[in-house]
């Protein structure tokens, strides 16, 4: 690599390990034209790499080409903005799940032409939410990167209002169990997300895992299902309007 080179890539890591290729033209000062035929040079030669179509990670020069990438929650914080970390992943970081997921899921309010998207072999699956519902997260430093993660409580009820991003009820189920948490928080956003379905199913499970919440009773006859990707059969729970089509001993609560 010449010193060319070499200068040129300290300029664009002084703001981190990642750019896009708006960056480069603005911190580069060239052409259009100039700055695709460095950033493909660049690119065969193994100083960066592409992990979508004009965001290119730099690789490190004693690196082996080929053989490097970043932390995949890091590479999921440049696929969209705004974003966070979220559900299953989120459900996995916080240690509240056993199960390690095999998607990276990404939590945005952002519009995103395409939702499943493969980086360096890893799926990654982007949920759109409304602007009402994109609150609770917190930052976390992962291989020296700061990245966006929901707050345990928030997963929990993200994971109630969409129960498919995170294997089920059930692992919300382990979650409860396992974690502790801070009620009145957990009341207060289910209340907040805007979904009836939620503070049902955050009431009827918090009783069952002795979880202290102050949540409304539903006013309504209609039942929802505990969870929505299973049969729907079951007892049901007049209190708070729920099929509970889940097996208590599943649940992990109940002794």
């Amino acid at each position: 690599m010449n010193m060319r080179n070499i200068e040129v890539l300290k300029i664009l890591a002084k703001n981190g390990r990642t750019f896009t290729v708006k960056d480069a033209s603005e911190i580069l000062s060239v052409e259009e034209d100039t700055l695709k035929k460095l950033l493909y040079r660049m690119e065969a030669r193994g100083w960066i790499e592409r992990i979508e179509k004009g965001k290119y990670i730099i690789i490190p020069l004693e690196a082996e080409k080929g053989r490097y990438t970043l932390n995949e929650f890091v590479i999921a914080s440049l696929l969209v903005s705004p974003y966070a970390i979220a559900y299953w992943s989120a459900l996995h970081h916080h240690g509240l799940t056993e199960q390690i997921p095999s998607t990276v899921f990404i939590q945005t309010t952002g519009r995103k032409k395409r939702q499943r998207i493969e980086v360096f072999g890893v799926n990654y699956r982007i949920v759109k939410v409304k602007k009402e519902k994109f609150f609770g997260t917190e930052k976390a430093w992962i291989d020296e990167s700061e990245v966006i993660i929901t707050d345990a409580e928030k997963t929990v009820v993200d994971c109630l209002d969409k129960p498919q991003y995170c294997g089920g009820i059930i692992e919300v189920c382990k979650a409860l169990k396992k974690g502790t948490f801070d009620a009145e928080k957990l009341s207060d956003y289910a209340l907040r997300i805007g979904n009836t379905g939620v503070i049902r199913r955050l009431g009827y499970l918090s009783e069952i895992f002795g979880i202290e919440g102050t949540l409304p009773k539903p006013d309504t006859r209609n039942y929802l299902l505990l969870d929505p990707s299973m049969p729907k059969k079951g007892k049901r729970s007049a209190k708070w309007r729920l099929i509970i089509n889940v097996e208590e001993r599943e649940m992990g609560g109940l002794e």
